[in-house]
């Protein structure tokens, strides 16, 4: 393991690694560790209580953070006709369909998250080895595989994200950037945690929400407590200083 930095170091030793904080406390904790000279974004991690190597205990899906994530987003919709001209004027960045397997094909993934109509699906097929690893597979089970072009594109560049858990069981999402007012960041994590307890898998046994942890870009992390979920903002002052 590489040696952490010196500001690595010491934003972590502001961190009591032997507890579980709350939320809000965790939150209100992040300013004291970050270790980059720029805004950071807000990573969180949740590994949860299920086995993805069975079907049904995959947790996939997509969830719109109320603020966002703090960074531009660009679709890229594989639509032709009418379809196509509404995903332009929902403000789509990149439309067509031959057009985009072009830049697929030429190694060109200048977007962040693409959206389908069924109908273009057999054309998008082969290359799932591309798009599926990168997340950019277009799936009906989050959304963007659908006649609604308009709809999705919106939400995407409103602060709509995918989610899917990886092979350790788990689930990986940007939820902001440090400079976010506390409330915002707050709201956004309560977002995820509460489509993620939606998506519990009826297979899935004993304890779902195993650990949370939540750090800045290339900052060190803290461990949240799983029991506490559902914190309200009105609840901060209850809640002692870091």
């Amino acid at each position: 393991m590489a040696k952490r930095g010196k500001r690595y170091q010491a934003a972590a030793e502001k961190i009591d690694s032997t507890r579980l904080y709350g939320p809000v406390e965790a939150i209100r904790l992040l300013p004291e560790t970050v270790a980059v000279s720029y805004d950071p974004a807000l990573n969180l991690a949740v590994r949860l209580g299920v086995d993805p190597r069975k079907a049904d205990q995959m947790v996939r899906g997509s969830v719109v953070l109320p603020h966002g994530t703090g960074r531009e987003v660009r679709v890229a919709v594989f639509a032709e006709g009418p379809k196509a001209t509404e995903a332009i004027d929902a403000g789509a960045d990149i439309v067509g369909s031959d057009e985009i397997v072009a830049m697929i094909e030429a190694g060109n993934l200048g977007f962040d998250a693409v959206v389908a109509t069924p109908d273009q699906m057999g054309k998008i097929g082969r290359y799932g080895k591309v798009l599926g690893p990168r997340g950019l597979m277009p799936n009906p089970k989050t959304g963007t595989v659908t006649m609604d072009v308009a709809k999705v594109v919106g939400e995407l560049k409103a602060g709509k994200v995918e989610y899917r858990t990886d092979r350790q069981a788990n689930v990986h999402l940007v939820i902001g950037k440090l400079s976010f007012p506390p409330q915002h960041l707050l709201e956004n994590y309560q977002a995820v945690m509460e489509e993620l307890n939606r998506q519990r898998p009826a297979a899935a046994k004993g304890r779902y929400l195993r650990s949370i942890h939540l750090a800045t870009s290339q900052g060190p992390s803290i461990r949240i407590d799983p029991q506490r979920t559902r914190d309200l903002w009105e609840d901060a002052e209850a809640e002692p200083a870091a």
